[in-house]
């Protein structure tokens, strides 16, 4: 669905009804991704998954950085007659998620930030941020996956194996065939849109993270190789109610992903269900 807020232009799915969570995807997403719905009960929740600004049918326009695409998806709220969320805010829409908790501190009820992206991502000196800025810039993201498309449907297992690489730092993996097809799942999704090469340039506001007061999950892989595991600790750090959950899954990026995302779920839900005055402060 797209509305149009008082501020601006957003597209948005919504699944399931109950208690309102609110996911900020991560690079080369919208609100078409199902993967991080694992787990979730649509009969318990309603799933709400913008596209950040840059991605899916949201303009990029004058949201480019974490804390206007903040004020852009409290407007969605406002429009559809949310009042409070649980936010999960997933890889690089780490950032968007911390801005919503430091500044609409009336309207999340809890953050958590899987495999997040906690402050400012990359530097143009990084192989990762060199090969972004080329492969998904938004002259070349189409034909980029377009021909990953095309690789994934010829040589499946090929390009899992080569996807794994970037995101995680297991050796020696297998995949089966429900692995296989996840990831195939995920990536007939994608795109980049304007959106990735802006994330690649994203920073929050100074003093951000010391402005949470609602309770923080921060899930991360111990084997991430796409987000450094720093970031959970330097959130963890600097966000006064926070847990930390560490993992040694075999996707690394994708806690979601294969057997083992089942723990990382089920204490993710445990969370999300816990009354306030049961989460652990430090």
């Amino acid at each position: 669905m797209i509305v149009k807020t008082k501020i601006g232009t957003i597209e948005y799915s919504d699944l399931g009804k109950g208690k309102p969570i609110l996911f900020l995807h991560g690079g080369h997403s919208n609100c078409d991704e199902t993967l991080w719905h694992k787990g979730f009960d649509l009969d318990e929740f309603k799933l709400i998954t913008p596209s950040r600004p840059g991605y899916g049918k949201t303009p990029l326009s004058t949201f480019e950085s974490p804390k206007e695409a903040a004020g852009l998806v409290i407007s969605l709220l406002d429009k559809i007659k949310i009042e409070k969320v649980v936010v999960i805010g997933i890889s690089a829409g780490g950032l968007t998620a911390l801005e919503l908790a430091a500044n609409y501190k009336d309207r999340v009820k809890k953050l958590i930030l899987l495999s997040a992206v906690t402050k400012k991502w990359l530097q143009p000196s990084d192989a990762l941020y060199r090969k972004g800025k080329i492969l998904f810039s938004p002259a070349m993201e189409k034909f980029t996956w377009t021909m990953f498309r095309i690789f994934f449907k010829l040589t499946p297992l090929t390009m899992t194996k080569t996807l794994f690489k970037e995101l995680s730092t297991v050796k020696g993996a297998s995949f089966d065939r429900k692995e296989i097809e996840t990831i195939k799942e995920m990536t007939s999704k994608q795109s980049s849109g304007n959106g990735f090469v802006n994330d690649l340039e994203q920073d929050i506001t100074s003093g951000t993270h010391l402005k949470i007061e609602c309770p923080t999950l921060i899930v991360h892989s111990k084997n991430d190789k796409t987000v450094s595991i720093a970031m959970a600790y330097h959130a963890k750090k600097n966000i006064l109610c926070s847990q930390l959950k560490l993992y040694n899954n075999k996707w690394g990026h994708l806690l979601w992903v294969g057997t083992d995302s089942t723990e990382p779920i089920t204490e993710t839900l445990i969370f999300i269900n816990k009354a306030q005055n049961q989460i652990y402060r430090p």
